[in-house]
């Protein structure tokens, strides 16, 4: 049985979200959405630990971008994995993102954002560490 996890999705684009959120429930997992990053911060500051793994675009209107939404979640929860999608910003993250997070570019396809969460990426109990 594939371990499943509570994945916090970070998106600005209404219909993108509803498409994250239904692929990852339809997948098994628990969602928490934010819609842009301050919101995605307090989400994270309130219980990191509860995330199996953030996906979020980089860029999110008004307040913290993406890239800095991936950089607290590491120093919150250093094992976190850490999605990034974009449509544009994809050149930028070897320089802005956090190591061993992943890129994926819009568009993409349901089972190519899921399968970025291998089961075997989950940790089995809280802060254990996986990879």
């Amino acid at each position: 049985m594939a371990l499943k996890q509570t994945i916090l999705l970070v998106e600005d684009e209404t219909l993108i979200l509803n498409f994250l959120s239904d692929t990852f429930t339809e997948a098994g997992h628990a969602v928490v959405v934010a819609s842009n990053g301050r919101s995605a911060l307090r989400e994270l500051e309130t219980d990191a630990d509860r995330f199996g793994g953030i996906v979020t675009d980089i860029k999110l209107g008004v307040g913290p971008d993406g890239w800095q939404v991936g950089h607290r979640a590491r120093e919150l929860y250093p094992h976190i994995r850490v999605v990034y999608v974009s449509g544009d910003s994809g050149r930028d993250w070897l320089a802005k993102g956090v190591p061993g997070s992943m890129m994926i570019s819009k568009p993409f396809a349901a089972d190519q954002i899921v399968t970025a969460f291998p089961p075997s990426w989950f940790r089995k109990t809280p802060g254990e560490a996986v990879g």
